[in-house]
């Protein structure tokens, strides 16, 4: 089975340009603003995010991430990574308005877990959810604010992201 990329470095770039822009509008800039990437690559994501947020109204977003592998409802029937860790940012969570981020967005519940993860750790005003790439087929009411890419794929096809950080390259493949 051949890969057929979909988006390439200049391409991820441009679309966390634009979803930041995105956030920062819907949000009326950044004041109260936490970014909290899911591991792995979202982690990635949200770093990503945070520089291009803090250039645009420097210093002032807080960047953290969110490890929901505890909290997902599927751990019984497939084994998953070791559990990883949760950073927030000093400010805490309660009041803020969280964007959490994520590389691919498609059943919604590794979302769902990360807003069972985030009750336990506070009460933000609002949370609104960024995914580079939406690939459809949920199986929950979940839709993100912030997309990247739209792909309409089959349930067979499988959306690879690669990220420079962890993979040595910046590219999205259907494979």
């Amino acid at each position: 089975m051949t890969a057929r990329h979909v988006l390439q470095q200049a391409d991820i770039a441009r679309a966390l340009t634009r979803i930041s822009h995105e956030i920062l509008e819907s949000n009326r800039g950044a004041a109260g603003l936490v970014i909290l990437g899911i591991p792995t690559r979202g982690v990635t994501l949200a770093t990503r995010l945070s520089v291009i947020l803090n250039a645009i109204e420097p210093g002032t977003v807080s960047v953290g991430s969110l490890d929901v592998t505890m909290y997902r409802d599927d751990l019984a029937k497939n084994p998953t990574r070791a559990p990883g860790r949760t950073t927030i940012p000093a400010g805490g969570i309660d009041g803020k308005t969280v964007v959490l981020v994520d590389d691919v967005l498609y059943s919604g519940r590794t979302i769902r877990s990360a807003l069972d993860a985030l009750s336990d750790l506070g009460r933000p005003r609002t949370v609104r959810l960024a995914v580079l790439v939406d690939r459809g087929h949920r199986e929950l009411p979940i839709r993100a604010d912030f997309v990247g890419k739209n792909l309409p794929t089959s349930t067979s096809e499988r959306i690879m992201v690669r990220l420079a950080e962890i993979d040595g390259v910046d590219e999205v493949t259907i494979e």
